[in-house]
């Protein structure tokens, strides 16, 4: 799908027409002041009426462009308390070039989603917290399993995403062998390798199943009986499996963020309850099960 063409909006024309006004004086002769007290710092480009939203158009739970999933549920909760009157999207599958073409191209301000410490964009504080979990029917036997080197786990059909960090721990504990692997890097309009996961799940075509925990979350509650959802917080070795989760800008929107950082800290059992509609697994700071 073709992405449509972007008209830049008048009030942006105006600010890189006053960044340009402010180069030129700085080249001039007597413009040492103005470069000493960083005069275009004060200027960052992000709309002051409407709350432009960088999303994948169809990757649920987190975004589609019905706006059905949480993070179109979180921008319309921002644009509220921000008091812009509307959200605009641009959408871009979620994978290489979605940063460059969509936050870093000034086409939007902010991205709902992105994990504490990716050097792409600038974190806000983070506003959840959630771990990959291994999800399995109510009444499976492997229901009280916390931590994939239980030896219950042995010889059972486990699916899991390829490259995530549960399936280097599969790697390490020999689980590999009757894994079922499905694919990471997929294009969202196409495939949903979380959702074909729990489907099998669902459909006994496998014992259990490793996902990110909003997804899982998400999936699961969809499943009659609701599936189990076990959040890996007890690993002791392999890779991280918990991870902070922030909205993202662009490094020079400080101001922008500083705004961010107070909503959230003013409305986060507000953002709990909405995440927890969805299913998300959440975590408090010692890695414990944040519920109503």
């Amino acid at each position: 799908m073709c992405l449509p063409r972007w008209k830049i909006p008048a009030w942006v024309e105006q600010a890189r027409h006053a960044l340009l006004a402010i180069a030129i004086a700085v080249a001039a002769p007597h413009a040492a002041v103005g470069q000493e007290t960083g005069v275009g710092d004060a200027f960052e480009l992000v709309d002051p009426d409407t709350l432009r939203v960088c999303a994948d158009p169809r990757n649920l739970p987190f975004s589609d462009e019905a706006g059905e999933g949480f993070e179109n549920a979180l921008a319309e909760l921002v644009a509220e308390k921000l008091g812009r009157p509307s959200v605009d999207y641009t959408f871009f599958p979620q994978g290489v070039g979605f940063v460059r073409n969509t936050l870093q191209a000034f086409r939007c301000d902010i991205i709902m989603g992105y994990a504490q410490g990716d050097e792409l964009v600038q974190n806000t504080n983070p506003y959840y917290q959630s771990a990959y979990a291994l999800i399995v029917p109510p009444e499976s036997e492997l229901a009280d399993v916390t931590r994939l080197d239980d030896p219950r786990l042995q010889g059972k059909r486990i699916g899991v995403v390829a490259g995530t960090p549960p399936a280097t721990s599969l790697a390490k504990y020999g689980l590999m062998g009757t894994a079922r692997p499905y694919h990471l890097m997929v294009d969202t309009r196409a495939s949903s390798p979380v959702h074909d996961m729990i489907t099998d799940l669902a459909a006994d075509e496998i014992d259990a199943a490793l996902a990110w925990g909003p997804m899982a979350g998400y999936y699961a509650q969809q499943q009659t009986p609701p599936l189990k959802v076990i959040p890996l917080t007890s690993e002791v070795d392999g890779p991280r499996m918990t991870y902070r989760i922030t909205m993202g800008v662009r490094p020079s929107d400080q101001e922008w963020k500083r705004e961010l950082n107070d909503l959230i800290r003013e409305n986060q059992a507000e953002i709990d309850a909405l995440l927890l509609d969805y299913g998300v697994p959440l975590l408090d700071e010692q890695g414990q099960p944040i519920t109503r």
